[in-house]
């Protein structure tokens, strides 16, 4: 396992601001409060680092990658990148490689952990979302005293807001799998915190009904307000199958979850079909409010994976979804 490097906990920087604040009247540089970007640059190192989230009384260390430079004039854009079940914030850092992109584009990512266990004793440290209202991949719901993974993300975000990282108007969610799942349930929860949202491989709009998972339980997403949503999916995924399965952690079919997000976002226009390689094609629905839009890339013969990972050998590398998806990105702030 990765070191945890040495660094403030947010209580602790919190006391600092206070303690700054009291300085009332004694404007010499030493104890003027320091600009929220000279906080997050004292605070979050260039490079790979962890810090610790305080959330609920405990703790939660928290990797992240902010390339050289960012954050030391402007609040930059931040891309939550969520792991799979059974996974980790390094394994998904490696699979997807967001730290790359950002250190040629100017943006921070920050990748979490959950905090379920996948199996067991759990040696390799490997985690399972909660997920509101469903199953984990272990097949129970979480325990009732499972840590509120939309609560805590929450705090994630706000976190690297407070210090001064973070451009509370370019916070956007991505993740694979259950972190797909996790991203999707995030924005039905707060659509006013993210900018747009990239589930690969596990789009949801809202969990599947308990009596008929085909359908969505109408209650469980409801975010008022629109999300841009990109998104991709192997149509040969057998984890989450794109024609869905009576299952209650998956459900419904991909398309039902990629039109309801069109319908969340008010789209007028589309699908609009286009072929982008041999393999792999685009929905898009246009016409959207707010200037949102939603893109499906449909992989044919595509498997349970991220298009373009350079570590697994089932992924399409006829597109980058990484790339693809700061493109979107990039586009649509809040």
């Amino acid at each position: 396992m990765q070191t945890v490097l040495a660094v403030a906990t947010v209580s602790a920087l919190a006391s600092g601001w206070a303690a700054s604040a009291a300085a009332v009247g004694d404007t010499s540089p030493a104890t003027k409060p320091k600009p929220r970007a000279e906080q997050c640059a004292t605070t979050v190192a260039p490079g790979t680092t962890w810090i610790d989230i305080d959330f609920e009384g405990q703790a939660y260390p928290v990797r992240v990658h902010r390339p050289d430079g960012v954050a030391q004039d402007d609040p930059a854009p931040l891309v939550l990148n969520l792991h799979p079940s059974g996974g980790n914030a390094d394994t998904i850092a490696a699979y997807n490689e967001f730290d790359a992109t950002a250190d040629a584009n100017g943006f921070l990512t920050v990748a979490p952990n959950a905090v379920i266990p996948a199996a067991g004793p759990n040696p390799d440290q490997v985690w399972l979302w909660n997920v509101p209202g469903v199953p984990t991949t272990a097949g129970s719901y979480p325990p009732p005293d499972s840590r509120d993974d939309v609560a805590f993300l929450t705090r994630v975000i706000d976190t690297f807001i407070e210090r001064g990282c973070a451009d509370s108007d370019r916070v956007y969610l991505t993740g694979h799998s259950g972190g797909a799942r996790m991203s999707s349930a995030y924005a039905c929860a707060h659509p006013e915190k993210v900018a747009a949202i990239a589930p690969v491989a596990g789009l949801r709009a809202g969990r599947p009904s308990p009596d008929a998972p085909h359908a969505i339980e109408l209650q469980s997403c409801a975010p008022g307000e629109p999300v841009p949503v990109i998104t991709f999916h192997g149509d040969a995924d057998t984890v989450n199958p794109y024609a869905g399965n009576g299952d209650k952690r998956w459900g419904y079919t991909t398309e039902l979850a990629v039109q309801t997000w069109a319908r969340f976002d008010g789209c007028t226009t589309g699908p609009e079909v286009a072929q982008v390689t041999e393999h792999v094609s685009t929905e898009t629905y246009s016409g959207c409010a707010d200037g949102s839009e939603v893109q499906f890339y449909k992989v044919a013969g595509g498997t349970h994976s991220w298009p373009g990972s350079p570590v697994d050998g089932t992924a399409t590398q006829e597109v980058e979804a990484t790339e693809l998806i700061w493109d979107f990105f990039a586009r649509h702030g809040r």
